[in-house]
């Protein structure tokens, strides 16, 4: 008979996962058959992926990728596309992640920017990592109304927290000083305690002009491409092109 007193104390402690298991083996009848020991390691396992899961959940959704579906198992390695499986292997391990390092995904529009971005930042949430994901034009009206508003030190300092910031579909000249200048903030504070991607359907080495300032570009660039893996996504769109990829 199910243990009533066992059961609301599981509840308490917010056991949840132990609380399942505990009563899904009252309904089997070879559990009898194991040692207490074997029985407890199943709680103990149950609570351990329950909370996983739950962190998990969280992660993604405080991440809001716009790709949420994209992980690294779905990426197409067919041969036409020429994907380095090596490199996508190396990277899911998220020793990036870890040790720092950014990043940075060139191509045109269609190669599937987005959702390696995505992946890969799916990725680091399974592996505990926080991570947020930004379209370049949203940030910059992110920040523009943390300036008009007083909220831009808190901002700034949110950004910082996250373990891997997304930075999709940059690109577009900078035309604003001000807007050079909270990209410096934010890439600076992050520089050698966090990892970044950022997306571009520029070619890599035509970043530095868009930047508008070449003073501001040497330094935000510097930051960027200091330990970066580049991804380089050739041809056109993913259905009609080839896609090759590439690390440094």
């Amino acid at each position: 008979m199910l243990n009533e007193p066992t059961t609301e104390k599981l509840i308490a402690l917010r056991l949840h996962g132990m609380r399942n298991a505990w009563e899904e083996q009252h309904t089997q009848a070879q559990m009898t058959e194991l040692a207490f020991d074997e029985r407890f390691g199943l709680l103990v396992e149950a609570e351990h992926l329950y909370r996983d899961n739950v962190r998990l959940t969280r992660l993604l959704r405080e991440a809001k990728l716009k790709l949420s579906q994209a992980c690294v198992e779905d990426i197409d390695y067919s041969a036409r596309r020429e994907l380095d499986r090596a490199v996508i292997r190396q990277l899911a391990t998220c020793r990036w992640v870890r040790e720092q390092h950014n990043i940075l995904i060139s191509g045109p529009t269609g190669a599937g920017k987005s959702y390696v971005a995505c992946a890969l930042a799916q990725q680091a949430c399974r592996q505990g990592f926080r991570a947020l994901y930004r379209r370049a034009t949203r940030l910059r009206d992110e920040l523009i109304l943390a300036h008009a508003d007083g909220t831009y030190a808190r901002l700034l300092a949110r950004f910082e927290r996250i373990d891997v910031l997304v930075i999709d579909d940059w690109g577009t000249g900078m035309t604003q000083e001000q807007e050079r200048n909270d990209l410096l903030e934010i890439i600076d504070d992050r520089h050698g305690a966090r990892s970044t991607i950022v997306a571009s359907q520029l070619p890599i080495d035509k970043w530095h002009p868009k930047i508008g300032d070449p003073t501001i570009a040497d330094a935000i660039l510097d930051r960027l491409f200091h330990n970066a893996h580049r991804i380089v996504l050739k041809g056109g769109s993913r259905r009609k092109g080839t896609v090759k990829i590439e690390a440094e």
